[in-house]
């Protein structure tokens, strides 16, 4: 299997601090308490769990897009809105509905991943990483809702 190449193995890694910081305040209340009190109350950690989790799905939405102008098929375009879209009409609605959908808006983003690798639009190292960057951030999503 083709090698994830340093700078994306690196950096995606980088991007799961947020959701690492926001599953241990979830399980160890006290550094959510502090993080609130150096950072301020939108850094609690379920809320941050959700922030940033609606932040990163409107990212992979753009990376899909990237990927589809690789196509001259209309269905990729379609398909790499959905995630945006999926976060502006889904995410909402208290902390476990919203932790909820975020949870399914990064399975959805995963199973697009792997359209988009048999339609040969990404990178042949492409699911290798997001099927390790996907399993960390569903199991602290899982964390924000079974704690």
């Amino acid at each position: 299997m083709t090698q994830i190449p340093r700078p994306a193995l690196s950096l995606g890694l980088a991007g799961l601090l947020p959701f690492l910081w926001a599953a241990l305040g979830i399980l160890v209340p006290a550094i959510s308490e502090a993080t609130v009190a150096l950072l301020g109350p939108r850094f609690n950690a379920p809320f941050l769990l959700i922030s940033y989790g609606t932040v990163i799905l409107c990212f992979m939405s753009g990376v899909l897009w990237g990927f589809a102008i690789k196509s001259d098929r209309t269905l990729p375009y379609l398909v790499s809105t959905l995630p945006a879209l999926w976060a502006f009409f889904a995410i909402g609605g208290g902390e476990r509905q919203a932790t909820s959908a975020v949870l399914i808006g990064f399975l959805l983003v995963f199973l697009f991943d792997l359209q988009f690798a048999v339609w040969r639009l990404t990178p042949p190292w492409w699911i290798k990483l997001r099927t390790l960057l996907t399993a960390i951030v569903l199991a602290c999503l899982a964390i924000g809702l079974l704690a």
